[in-house]
């Protein structure tokens, strides 16, 4: 055994000797109250042979009764005090010998040479059925006795005349025999409950632990991540946690089961699926990465994963499947994405590659060793160069976003004049597009607490995004004012908004303290506008506008927009309605000495 064990074996022991020494406590009180009821009726008696039956009778008899009763009573008293309650076993043999020793004493004392076999007997019998534990003070209990009994009788010569040897060495012999069975009996009983109680404690400790492992599993299941259920082959729900009822938008895992009892026409999209599910776990016994459409409690449809299953019982047939759910409907989303972006790609890089590879191989054609090219020619070819590089660099710009963050140097900027310098350089696409521009950026604005690089890439893509999605003649606005963050109030020319009420595409942007000052930037156009489903998505990854087909961009800038003001910490939405124009918004935190 080694020392663990040997460790729990003592502390089970400890325990043990601590329930011993109460149950002995505990027994104690019935067997010293049974006691002084046999002395007081024998007291009574003797009282009664004393005055009625015989005048020889001798009074020692009645005063050992007395005695016998004051010991018990003794015993009685004590074992309520703390000194009864530390030392059961002095109390234990003190009720012993109260019924023992004091009767042979009282026998001594009237020099009568008898043995009180009955009144022994009794003692020991009654103490070993009413308290069968620690055998050995039962057996201390007997030797004590007998050691009196002889001790008394060789102190004072006493003879048996009235017994025969034989009789004498029978009456030993029981008494032998009775204290060993009573003894026996005792140690036996003390042996089971101490194998009893040795195994209740494990048996306790073995709940215990199941509890724990049960509570620990239980959290696992009530906070995983992901769904976990057991479903029936006639397509109900047994159990779901709170996570599957997350994903299929219930309010509670009882929702679950009481909703889905038809799982392939409730749940399923195609309800194919559900055969086909069946189909596989019949197979191979599992199913991994099975994908499907589902409806959810709100009638909205979700992608989910599954991994389950099937649990059998001895004969193979199945009782049920488990498994775990996982809502998949992002990774969905990102795929298709990845695929509305490679389409892009290969559109967009695609055309001047062929142009310019069309044009060189046209001059490829051409005699002699040096060939004259055209300086339109030549312009086109850079162009297509310049527009390639610029796609690759906002492709590299927004990879590298996404893995670090954007990286802001920001210093208090005057904002008008990062607007003039957005202007300027877009200025011969404006002249292109005969557009005019008004910037309305009062000239005493508070300072913003910004990236003057980053700061002006949002202008110029707001500006150049309005003027590649519109028509000619289009009238362009830049706008800013302090407001108080959920105060604004918007003209806008078919209502007035609340900035509380505007779309927020954003949602990881902080959100700031309700009534902090903050700049509001508008850049208005009253171009075709957009639809309402445009806006939704305008902010999101590879989306371009309506006009995209016209367009040579990947979808990065609104994207590129959104990053920049989120990591300054403000917020970036758009209204619009179709025919009456566009207006993109966002918010910057004022410089600290402009608050």
């Amino acid at each position: 055994m080694n020392s663990l064990g040997k460790a729990k074996s003592v502390q089970v022991l400890t325990v043990y000797e601590v329930w011993r020494d109460r149950f002995l406590r505990d027994r104690l009180r019935p067997a010293v109250g049974i006691a002084i009821f046999f002395a007081f009726t024998i007291t009574v008696y003797f009282l009664g042979e004393r005055f009625f039956a015989r005048q020889e009778f001798e009074s020692v008899y009645l005063y050992t009764s007395a005695a016998v009763e004051l010991g018990l009573l003794t015993c009685f008293v004590l074992q309520k005090t703390s000194f009864g309650q530390r030392y059961p076993g002095l109390l234990f043999l003190g009720f012993s010998w109260s019924l023992t020793v004091i009767v042979q004493l009282g026998l001594a004392v009237a020099q009568a040479g008898e043995l009180p076999i009955f009144t022994w007997s009794l003692a020991f019998l009654i103490q070993a059925t009413v308290m069968p534990v620690r055998w050995r003070l039962h057996l201390i209990s007997q030797l004590g006795v007998l050691c009196c009994h002889v001790g008394i009788n060789l102190v004072l010569n006493l003879s048996f005349a009235k017994y025969t040897p034989f009789k004498l060495t029978g009456l030993y012999l029981y008494l032998f025999w009775f204290c060993l069975i009573c003894d026996l009996s005792v140690y036996w009983y003390e042996c089971l409950q101490q194998k009893e109680f040795s195994t209740r404690r494990e048996l306790e400790s073995a709940y215990q632990q199941l509890e724990v492992a049960e509570a620990k599993y239980r959290s696992i299941f009530e906070n995983a991540g992901e769904g976990i259920f057991q479903s029936t082959p006639d397509g109900r729900y047994i159990t779901a946690n709170p996570a599957l009822a997350r994903i299929y938008g219930c309010d509670s895992p009882e929702e679950v089961t009481a909703k889905f009892t038809d799982i392939e026409r409730q749940l399923y999209v195609d309800p194919a699926r559900r055969n086909e599910f069946l189909r596989l776990i019949e197979e191979s016994g599992t199913v991994s990465d099975f994908e499907s459409k589902i409806y959810r409690c709100d009638g909205s449809i979700v992608w989910i994963s599954e991994k389950a299953r099937a649990v059998r019982d001895s004969s193979g047939a199945v009782l049920y499947y488990e498994g775990l759910i996982e809502d998949v409907t992002q990774r969905k989303q990102a795929q298709e994405s990845l695929r509305l972006f490679i389409h892009a790609l290969s559109h967009d890089l695609r055309n001047p590659v062929a142009g310019m590879l069309m044009v060189l191989k046209n001059w490829q054609t051409k005699t002699g060793d040096s060939i004259a090219i055209p300086r339109s020619v030549l312009d086109r070819m850079i162009q297509g160069s310049e527009q390639q590089l610029r796609l690759i660099n906002s492709l590299l710009e927004v990879h590298a976003g996404e893995l670090r963050g954007l990286v802001l140097h920001c210093e208090s900027i005057d904002l008008r004049a990062i607007v003039e310098a957005a202007a300027t350089d877009l200025e011969p696409l404006m002249n292109e597009g005969k557009a005019t521009f008004k910037n309305l950026v009062p000239d005493d604005l508070p300072a913003v607490n910004a990236d003057k690089t980053q700061l002006w890439r949002v202008f110029s893509n707001l500006i150049a995004n309005a003027l590649k999605h519109n028509l000619s003649g289009l009238n362009l606005t830049v706008s800013a004012q302090v407001i108080k963050a959920g105060k604004l109030t918007i003209n806008q020319t078919t209502a007035k908004q609340d900035i509380d009420k505007l779309p927020i595409p954003n949602p990881q942007s902080p959100i700031p303290n309700p009534g902090s000052r903050m700049i509001y930037c508008t850049v208005e156009d009253d171009g075709a506008g957009i639809l309402p489903e445009q806006c939704e998505h305008l902010f999101d990854l590879y989306v371009r506008g309506n006009q995209s087909r016209h367009s040579v961009g990947l979808g990065l800038g609104l994207y590129l927009c959104r990053q920049i003001i989120g990591a300054h910490g403000g917020q970036i939405g758009v209204i619009s309605t179709p025919g009456a124009g566009a207006s993109f918004w966002f918010t910057l935190p004022l410089a600290e000495n402009s608050r």
